[in-house]
């Protein structure tokens, strides 16, 4: 198959959105990026579609045309008929002018070869003996039977989708002709380009739109109408059989749009329930006008349909149907090479997801795939990770925060908006001499702590930090109170620091008694001192008095 589908990594975000919407969950996740799996996808282009980050791209084949039309050849352009739906009060013949101004030869519609299969459909139904026959105008629904139910391949009619027959008449009737088609589809991209040179190129209307818009041409609305141009509904959900005969009285006609109805049918079918029916399959919801690139990329069923049945006629295009062999188209079974494993590989993986018994196993969806062991098998295939599953990081995270909370020595109280206590751990119990947690959660914060600080955090929106003595509790504590903007709740941290404080009080008793004892030595030196000293001055004196009586009475010697 080839590379119609493309991945901007930088763009991926780890949504899964893309495999919540895949019908046939083609998409691997590796290194926290999505990737598409060639071989399962049936290019129906809902990751496209549903991508929030417009990750997904569609491989422009602007330029290959453009060298088409730089040849000597004529390019005719199959213009799909959902056109009318896409650019409104636009005419085929408004479409032709502007596309001649780009180069092309000439523009005709894909409702020409529609009105061929559709005959060829009538042709064999009344003709031969078929039992069931599931129409093949839809190269994702081709690409379904041939990838996921092998089974019913011989019921997938073998003939030419409209694209390949109308293109292929182009050149049966212009000589040397390269055909491009222009369309809705990621699909037809790979028809085109998987048989042979039938159609050389496939555009989209948006790859259309945007070549018009650079070279500055505008699309006249004009709308033309021609009684003849009844397979014009072929876009619209039923619109085949609407085109049909149905002579074959004995088949049971309907239509079934959304790959998920169609797998839904093909079950059904190969259950062997089934018989004597003609089933008109489309991928997208509503057919072609549904396309995923339809460019407002949103589905308008109303005006959509209403715009195509406005242009229809009520007969066939006057058209020359080729021999039947020309319209042979054969289907061949395309294997996935998907690794089936067993009951047992299954069941350790889902352990490792967490998933130790069929209650715990959610089926939630979040990861993409529709159940847990789903997602087990294709874990096991290399599609997904183990860390997609949300409840399992959920789980694992809140049991990591919880550990770190109940087992931390630092008390944490979490309280809401209303101040009633929401959380508490093993810490903060002990704390406030608590048994239970269930004995205040739920309650008013009042019950064990003063309510004003919180009151403060939660008018303030700022931290508040203090060391406060809780009387009734006789502890002392470092508390901290936190808010959160996000969930309106208040976190009070609380380190006991009793044992500290107390040993700070301890300490500054100790200083001041030491205190206390030197002040008295020092006053009861000081009077020794004091006394000493008094009594050294009176014998100096004493002493002073004697000599100077004795220098005196020397001299009058």
């Amino acid at each position: 198959m080839s590379n119609c589908l493309t991945f901007k990594k930088s763009n991926c975000k780890n949504c899964y959105k893309c495999i919540r919407h895949c019908p046939v969950k083609s998409i691997r996740f590796s290194g926290n990026q999505a990737h598409i799996i060639g071989d399962e996808c049936i290019l129906c282009g809902h990751c496209v579609v549903v991508c929030p980050q417009n990750a997904k791209q569609i491989v422009d084949e602007t330029e290959k045309v453009r060298v088409l039309l730089q040849g000597e050849e004529p390019v005719v352009v199959s213009l799909a008929p959902s056109f009318i739906a896409d650019y409104t009060g636009v005419g085929i013949e408004s479409m032709r002018s502007a596309l001649k101004k780009l180069g092309f030869y000439d523009v005709e519609e894909t409702a020409l070869g529609a009105t061929m299969v559709k005959r060829e459909y009538d042709r064999i139904l009344t003709e031969e003996d078929r039992d069931i026959v599931i129409s093949s105008c839809c190269h994702s629904i081709n690409l379904l039977i041939q990838k996921y139910f092998p089974s019913c391949l011989p019921y997938l009619a073998d003939v030419l989708s409209p694209m390949q027959a109308h293109c292929k008449d182009i050149k049966r009737r212009i000589p040397n002709a390269k055909t491009v088609f222009i369309g809705p589809c990621v699909a037809k991209k790979d028809e085109a380009d998987h048989y042979g040179d039938i159609v050389d190129a496939s555009l989209t209307f948006e790859e259309l739109s945007n070549w018009l818009k650079a070279e500055n041409i505008t699309l006249e609305q004009k709308l033309d109408q021609t009684e003849k141009s009844l397979a014009r509904f072929f876009p619209t959900t039923g619109g085949i059989l609407k085109t049909m005969t149905k002579e074959a009285a004995d088949y049971t006609y309907l239509a079934i749009d959304g790959v998920e109805n169609c797998i839904a049918a093909l079950k059904e079918i190969e259950s062997g329930r089934i018989h004597r029916c003609f089933i008109e399959m489309s991928a997208c919801v509503g057919s072609c006008v549904g396309g995923p690139v339809m460019e407002k990329h949103q589905y308008n069923p109303v005006s959509d349909y209403a715009a195509v049945a406005r242009y229809t006629g009520k007969r066939d295009f006057d058209v020359s149907q080729p021999e039947t062999v020309e319209l042979k188209k054969m289907f061949e079974f395309i294997d996935r090479h998907s690794a089936v494993p067993s009951d047992y590989e299954i069941n350790q993986i889902l352990r490792q997801m967490g998933k130790f018994k069929p209650s715990q196993e959610l089926n939630c969806g979040s990861c993409g795939y529709n159940t847990c062991r789903e997602k087990a098998i294709a874990i096991y295939q290399g599609k997904a990770e183990i860390s997609m599953c949300l409840p399992y990081l959920k789980d694992k995270a809140e049991s990591f925060s919880d550990t770190i909370v109940k087992n931390s020595p630092t008390g944490f109280i979490v309280v809401n908006d209303l101040l009633e206590v929401q959380q508490i751990n093993a810490a903060a119990m002990e704390i406030m001499n608590l048994r239970l947690a269930s004995d205040v959660v739920g309650e008013q914060v009042i019950r064990i702590l003063d309510p004003m600080p919180f009151l403060k955090v939660q008018q303030n929106h700022k931290a508040y930090t203090e060391r406060l003595y809780l009387a009734e509790y006789r502890r002392y504590v470092e508390m901290t109170i936190v808010p959160d903007k996000e969930t309106n709740m208040l976190i009070c941290i609380m380190a006991d620091v009793t044992e500290e404080e107390t040993a700070r009080q301890r300490k500054e008793e100790i200083s001041s008694q030491t205190v206390e004892v030197a002040d008295k030595v020092v006053d009861k030196q000081m009077r020794i001192v004091q006394e000493i000293a008094s009594l050294l001055g009176e014998t100096a004196a004493e002493t002073k008095i004697a000599l100077s009586k004795l220098k005196e009475s020397i001299k009058d010697e």
